[in-house]
């Protein structure tokens, strides 16, 4: 997503190509920052008041200070003034620790319209294959040093991850754990269907990323008819399922189609959880 608008704290927006970091800034230099990445719909960011506070939570994990929360919904706000209703937005907001030496937290947001290829995944649905992550599914919650399940600026492994996928000639990746369960895509949550019980992988058990937009959807299975869970699940059972998907801020609800190279069962739910989240599919 190339960014069309770029806004700093006490300078509003700033033209694309402006510098807006140092180049001892640690979020750079060390990946330590943490962001949040959220959809613009009708010109306004959606669940942004969750984001807010997963990423306030993550940067207590981290010992990161933020700006204020006014200036954070300053900078959105001032990052999409303006921006076309009718255009579906990845609106960024990010935070370093700032340059070495202890210099003050950088903080900045980006906003761009989202990836046609992104629009195309709802439509069409993707590929999968799973990825050994090389850590059995509860080892990182148990490790009280480890900020685990926060959204940080540190995506070499996540990039890894998708550069993984390409040469794999698949859309995306599932890790799998060592001892055999599928946690979390690099940028997605997963959610499966299995008769009238909508579930994810629960984050608190696993250290995974805790999806905003998989917590609305169970949040709210119950006005579709539908049940929610949190478990664990392996492949094999995804194989069985009734329906399979990634969830992400932007992307929304992604139909996976095919896992390993086989096919899953198309669920006929699909248009209808898209719509229930406000997702156009095309």
């Amino acid at each position: 997503m190339v960014a069309s608008r770029i806004a700093v704290p006490g300078r509003g927006l700033v033209p694309p190509g402006e510098p807006v970091l140092r180049g001892d800034d640690l979020g750079v230099l060390h990946g330590d920052g943490l962001f949040e990445t959220m959809h613009l719909r009708a010109g306004l960011p959606w669940l942004r008041d969750a984001h807010l506070a997963r990423l306030a939570r993550a940067a207590a994990a981290v010992d990161l200070a933020l700006p204020a929360a006014d200036v954070l919904v300053g900078l959105l706000d001032a990052v999409r003034a303006g921006w076309p209703a009718e255009m579906e937005g990845a609106l960024r907001l990010v935070c370093t620790r700032g340059p070495e030496g202890g210099g003050p937290p950088t903080g900045y947001a980006t906003l761009a319209e989202v990836p046609a290829a992104a629009r195309a995944a709802r439509r069409d649905g993707v590929t999968v294959a799973t990825l050994p992550l090389g850590v059995a599914a509860r080892a990182r919650a148990e490790l009280d040093w480890l900020p685990a399940g926060i959204k940080s600026t540190s995506y070499a492994v996540s990039t890894a991850a998708r550069r993984w996928a390409a040469r794999a000639g698949v859309n995306d990746a599932l890790w799998l754990s060592s001892d055999g369960y599928a946690l979390e895509g690099p940028t997605a949550n997963l959610i499966w269907l299995t008769g009238d019980t909508l579930r994810t992988v629960p984050a608190a058990e696993t250290g995974i990323l805790p999806g905003v937009t998989a917590a609305w959807l169970l949040g709210h299975a119950h006005e579709l008819g539908l049940r929610a869970e949190e478990r664990l699940v392996t492949p094999a059972e995804l194989r069985t399922a009734d329906g399979v998907w990634l969830s992400s801020s932007v992307r929304g609800l992604v139909e996976v189609h095919t896992l390993d190279g086989v096919p899953l069962r198309r669920c006929a739910r699909t248009p209808a959880l898209q719509a229930f989240l406000g997702f156009p599919r095309a």
